[in-house]
């Protein structure tokens, strides 16, 4: 007979009816999880379902097999669940990916006062630009910044960025304040060539007197006098507040861009992860808006 995961999957599979749900619900790839049915069709020697482009039938012997594994299903979906009860506490490695710059600001809190309060657990955390695979790459966790792709994986909002278009008040006398149609001719600094920024409620194409792949370098720049920026608030809130930049167009925030974290689903989330979720939640505020006097330059 069948293991009692493969039991589990093939129970999984005719309740979802798809092969693609139920591999995101159990956490692994649909590849593994038509292999691993089709392995435990030809150890029964028996066909279980019948596949077609557009759906799964599942046969006569398909049907009364599946009854007796949801049965074997809940039961150890069961047993699960009193076991999760009682290992409240955080156990093991928990792996987590952000953002580069979100991870030095935000994290090291919150790693440090879960590693605090649970000694038998671990943290690996990845810093990286590029948007992990996290069920193939083994991740539990991972924040993104924006607006998500479809996606089976699970999400928790943790609060709104705050992104403002900013120079220093030297580049101001020197150039004065952009508007709508002068900014394509000032001096910008981006992260992407002909890069696209909306301001006045105009899309402008811009082409950038300085190209660069690390917002705080840009910051820095634009301190310098280097040229306009666009910054989410807890790169340039603080120079901001020390008048050693403006914030343009008035104090509303160019883009409120959501912060998640994203997380396979699961019918019982570990208990590490739970935990570290509450801990993002209740220890990460929300990125703060700006509040700060702004610098009267004139319009260009």
């Amino acid at each position: 007979m069948g293991t009692h995961s493969e039991m589990v999957l093939f129970a999984t599979v005719v309740e979802e009816g798809s092969f693609t749900r139920a591999a995101q619900r159990l956490g692994i790839t649909k590849q593994t999880a038509s292999e691993r049915l089709a392995a435990l069709e030809e150890r029964l020697g028996v066909r279980l379902l019948e596949r077609t482009t557009r759906r799964l039938r599942v046969t006569q012997a398909g049907g009364r097999y599946a009854e007796r594994c949801n049965a074997i299903a809940l039961q150890i979906e069961e047993a699960e669940r009193e076991v999760q009860q009682q290992q409240a506490e955080p156990v093991g490695l928990l792996r987590v990916s952000a953002p580069v710059l979100y991870g030095r600001r935000y994290l090291a809190p919150v790693v440090a006062d879960y590693l605090a309060r649970y000694p038998r657990a671990s943290v690996e955390v990845l810093l990286a630009e590029r948007r992990v695979r996290l069920v193939e790459e083994g991740f539990d966790l991972a924040i993104r910044i924006g607006k998500l792709e479809d996606s089976s994986l699970a999400a928790r909002k943790l609060g709104e960025g705050h992104v403002y278009y900013v120079a220093s008040p030297g580049y101001l006398l020197r150039h004065g304040r952009p508007s709508a149609q002068t900014l394509p001719d000032a001096r910008c600094i981006a992260t992407r060539m002909q890069e696209r920024w909306r301001f006045d409620g105009v899309e402008v194409k811009l082409e950038p007197v300085l190209l660069v792949n690390d917002l705080e370098v840009a910051c820095e720049a634009a301190i310098a006098g280097v040229g306009i920026a666009r910054l989410p608030s807890l790169v340039c809130a603080k120079p901001v507040t020390e008048r050693r930049l403006v914030v343009l167009g008035g104090t509303e925030p160019a883009e409120r861009p959501s912060v998640y974290a994203l997380f396979p689903q699961h019918r019982h989330p570990s208990a590490k992860l739970q935990v570290f979720l509450e801990a993002l939640t209740k220890l990460v505020a929300p990125m703060a808006p700006i509040e700060a006097p702004t610098i009267r330059a004139r319009r260009g």
